[in-house]
């Protein structure tokens, strides 16, 4: 597969609907990799859909940095980790072929960390997606057989 290293428009949550949809309407998963926390939510994907199987939201509260400056810079680096490490939950959903992804990343500590810290803990994060995916669907496959 292909690896087009971009984050499109349509690869973002922007819609309040999808935004509560993870966060308020159950189903939804968390995982962390300090000082990274991922919320995601994965759903059957309708037939004719269109546009990304992943999109994503990054979120920094207000309480960790007062400042926005700062606030946006870790939402460029994480927004940056996650466009160039993207290929590994994609691949993932192209193989399953059946799957949505929504997921948030929010930023859990009150220091800054360097570009290349984040790319790592968003590369963990995006692998154990991966396999966590992998694994359910291993197992609706052995289920869908007896």
């Amino acid at each position: 597969m292909s690896t087009t290293y971009s984050l499109t428009q349509a690869e973002r949550i922007n819609s309040k609907k999808q935004i509560d949809r993870i966060f308020k309407g159950g189903g939804s998963k968390a995982m962390t990799a300090s000082p990274l926390r991922m919320v995601y939510m994965a759903d059957e994907r309708l037939k004719d859909a269109r546009g990304p199987m992943a999109q994503m939201m990054v979120s920094v509260p207000k309480r960790f940095f007062k400042r926005a400056v700062k606030r946006n810079l870790i939402k460029r680096q994480v927004r940056e980790a996650y466009r160039l490490n993207k290929h590994i939950i994609n691949d993932t959903l192209a193989r399953t072929a059946d799957r949505d992804v929504s997921m948030c990343f929010i930023w859990t500590s009150n220091s800054l960390s360097t570009t290349a810290d984040v790319a790592v803990h968003m590369r963990n994060l995006l692998q154990r997606l991966a396999e966590r995916i992998e694994r359910d669907r291993a197992k609706k496959d052995t289920e869908g057989h007896e």
